[in-house]
């Protein structure tokens, strides 16, 4: 195993144009346990840490543009306002020590169905910054997962950034895990209210091949708060239709029986937090927690 160590942004894209196949390292929360456990024996790792703008973010008018490399500790800390979804999901990610060196850039090189920040960038309508030396691109992360641990990244192709809009209204995570912390989720659901365009997105993550939106859910949610004049009235919603989400939700969901957890008690759960996360975004909503521009 060779190990590539470039000194600048430019030199990593034409490192990994000569090597298509080399894995990028950065954190290496992932990376190196499949060493470790033997799972994976690249040729070449491309280590990125000494490239020092991945690790910055900056506010391009009203979107966040964040470094691939910027550690889940630096989102709970500075980004809880503009993208409160990812930092809730960064809570619940592994250790204070794995939040240290931990990434989203790395959480969607590894593409895991069970990544933790995938179902707030799915609400949140992010966009992943790829580049190569032939140029950059953006992809909606809706179309970013292509299979179990499967990207749309090109072979010559490293994750630069994420584009996330802030938040113009409430946004929610939540996580069900054989225990209370360090664990991987057996499903996870987001939430983000969009009151600027009155529309809502989801994200469903480990309850399906790849992270997933529950797009029947959340037309469904959006024509109901749009008929019944709640964006403008703030009133409580009908239990009927909270239940009505949450069913939809669930009927998004295309899970497996495995160690942590039966197919059947994914979207039983995934129901749940639906109907939950639901519940705590709109209350935020009408009790005046409408984003700066919603205020």
């Amino acid at each position: 195993m060779e190990f590539l160590r470039p000194g600048s942004w430019e030199e990593a894209l034409a490192a990994k144009a000569e090597h298509p196949a080399a894995v990028p390292i950065a954190g290496g929360t992932d990376v190196m346990v499949e060493i470790n456990f033997d799972q994976r024996r690249p040729e070449y790792l491309l280590d990125l840490n000494r490239i020092g703008d991945l690790y910055e973010w900056e506010t391009e008018g009203d979107e966040i543009r964040l470094g691939a490399s910027v550690p889940y500790t630096r989102i709970m800390e500075e980004l809880r306002a503009e993208l409160p979804g990812l930092a809730l999901a960064a809570h619940t990610v592994g250790s204070p020590q794995i939040r240290n060196r931990a990434s989203v850039g790395g959480n969607l090189g590894a593409a895991s169905p069970a990544g933790d920040s995938h179902p707030a960038l799915l609400a949140a309508g992010a966009q992943v910054e790829a580049a190569s030396v032939r140029g950059t691109r953006l992809i909606p992360a809706e179309e970013f997962y292509t299979g179990v641990k499967r990207n749309a990244l090109a072979p010559d192709e490293l994750i630069r950034a994420v584009r996330i809009a802030r938040a113009d209204g409430p946004q929610q995570f939540s996580k069900v895990g054989t225990r209370n912390a360090m664990v991987i989720a057996v499903c996870a659901f987001s939430l983000a209210l969009h009151p600027r365009t009155r529309t809502v997105r989801t994200g469903i993550g480990s309850a399906a091949p790849t992270p997933v939106r529950a797009r029947a859910a959340e037309d469904f949610l959006t024509a109901a708060l749009d008929e019944g004049g709640c964006w403008e009235s703030g009133r409580p919603l009908p239990p009927s239709a909270a239940r009505q989400f949450a069913e939809l939700a669930a009927g998004a969901c295309n899970p497996i029986d495995d160690v942590r957890g039966s197919a059947r008690y994914r979207r039983h759960a995934v129901a749940v937090m639906a109907r939950r996360t639901l519940g705590w975004t709109w209350d935020a909503y009408r009790g005046g927690e409408r984003g700066t521009r919603c205020a």
